[in-house]
């Protein structure tokens, strides 16, 4: 996978964690719990690719 690519895929990742970080404020608070969850996963996701980044960067 390309430097291009794999920061394409960061970014968009990125947005997604801010879209579910600002729909989570409004949301009610029975939907909350599966917010974070998404969050959660969004974050961890964001948090391998911006890995792999570092790694091809690196070489």
């Amino acid at each position: 996978m390309s430097i291009r690519l794999i920061a394409r895929e960061l970014y968009q990742l990125r947005q997604k964690v801010e879209k579910i970080e600002k729909e989570r404020e409004s949301a009610p608070f029975d939907q909350r719990v599966e917010m974070d969850r998404q969050l959660q996963e969004a974050r961890a996701d964001l948090r391998q690719m911006q890995k792999i980044l570092d790694g091809r960067i690196d070489r």
